[in-house]
């Protein structure tokens, strides 16, 4: 019987996925970002925010932090939604979407798409952690009073708006999907957008995650002690815990050969991605699942461990999740490990939910496409248990041609992408 499979596994690979349409032999290129973020809104502000080494931590302002133990948060203070989406839409969309739109919006002019993306068979692919949920916060207060609820908070409750949101705007016709894989949702999102070209299904894909600072959010991670009272200090001895954030995360997809035809400019090439679960604790990730993680993308990139030049960690800047994380790249890469770069952005944007592999793929197309490494900041007191090369605390330039960028979630959900400096 598992020979009877396995015979018809291989017929369906030659046939399907390596058929004459050339799936799976398509080039996959990242040819527009767009970011709103608490270090900066658009990818050049993001980008020299990174370099800088900025916080984007401040007191949270959305809703009241008095009767909560922490206080600061990683809020996108100046995101104007208004430049980027007409007044009448705005009442229709909750902040997960109208950054989606807003995010989305930057990486199509970025791409230099503009109003000519419905030429192209366009899919958006999406992911989140908690869609819109801050949406069901003033719900309660609606249905509590017992008050007629308004119409255009309906709209905003399905975790699914964003990218509908999205296509709804940009009146795309083709497909939509949604990630709810938590916090590795935007590679999820990044790597089903890969592959969706690859298999000929799209030429262009708008790929990314989006959350919103929410109460819901803010009340259960302090539930956990997973809040650090003031800053981010992700493998520093004396880590206090995450800093919850919110922003997005968008890259334009693109078929190489679309890419060239129309002589788009191209940041890297996305080469593989591998993802597992490891079924074993809803919050805690294992150093098994980890490391199996980074070895499947990398043997679907066909790559090594002496080809990685860099890692863009997961490192949230809590005990276990630091921990485990660095003893997974330990296992991974052997004696090597000390040579290879890991920083955290997490440290200075915050946790951004869904969206925060999201725009750490756009960190590491941005490295490999300058060579220049962000740093981990708040680094003081090393860890014998994170012996890491962190990169602490200042930018530095290094050759990379090919970055990982990790990140793992509740339920243990794992996603590792591949990115490379795109050669022609």
């Amino acid at each position: 019987m598992l020979y009877f499979f396995a015979i018809i596994k291989d017929r369906y690979l030659n046939i399907h996925l390596k058929g004459e349409k050339g799936a799976l032999k398509r080039r996959v290129v990242i040819t527009g970002l767009g970011v709103v973020s608490s270090i900066g809104i658009g990818w050049r502000d993001f980008w020299k925010g990174l370099l800088e080494g900025r916080s984007g931590i401040s007191p949270v302002e959305a809703f009241d932090t008095s009767k909560y133990c922490t206080h600061n948060g990683g809020e996108v203070k100046n995101f104007k939604p208004e430049e980027f989406i007409p007044g009448e839409r705005l009442s229709l969309l909750n902040r997960t979407s109208q950054m989606a739109i807003a995010a989305s919006l930057s990486a199509i002019n970025d791409a230099g798409l503009g109003d000519e993306i419905n030429k192209y068979k366009v899919t958006v692919s999406f992911g989140t952690t908690l869609g819109d949920a801050q949406t069901v916060e003033p719900l309660d207060e609606y249905i509590l009073n017992s008050s007629l609820i308004p119409k255009n908070i309906c709209y905003q409750i399905p975790t699914h708006s964003s990218p509908s949101n999205i296509a709804r705007f940009l009146n795309l016709k083709n497909s939509i999907f949604m990630f709810s894989t938590a916090c590795a949702a935007g590679n999820y999102a990044i790597a089903y957008g890969y592959d969706l070209i690859r298999l000929n299904k799209a030429d262009i894909v708008i790929a990314g995650a989006s959350d919103a600072m929410s109460r819901i959010e803010f009340t259960g991670f302090n539930q956990f002690n997973a809040v650090a009272p003031e800053r981010c200090q992700p493998f520093d001895k004396n880590r206090k815990g995450m800093m919850l954030a919110e922003g997005c995360g968008v890259l334009i997809l693109e078929a190489l050969d679309s890419a060239i035809k129309r002589n788009a400019r191209i940041y890297a090439e996305i080469i593989g991605y591998g993802l597992s679960c490891d079924a074993h604790h809803m919050t805690t990730p294992t150093i098994d699942g980890i490391a199996a993680c980074m070895k499947k993308a990398m043997k679907e990139a066909n790559i090594g461990i002496n080809d990685v030049d860099y890692i863009c960690a997961h490192g949230t800047g809590t005990l276990m999740n630091d921990k485990n994380e660095c003893a997974a790249i330990k296992e991974v890469f052997g004696p090597r490990y000390k040579e290879i770069p890991v920083s955290s952005i997490k440290s200075m944007l915050g946790h951004t939910m869904g969206a925060a592999s999201a725009l750490e793929a756009i960190a590491c197309a941005l490295v490999v496409k300058n060579d220049i490494i962000p740093p981990t900041i708040n680094y003081e007191t090393p860890d014998p248990e994170c012996d890491i090369d962190c990169v602490p605390n200042k930018a530095r330039e290094h050759r990379v041609n090919i970055a990982l960028n990790n990140s793992y979630a509740f339920g243990g959900n794992n996603a590792c992408l591949v990115i490379k400096k795109y050669i022609n």
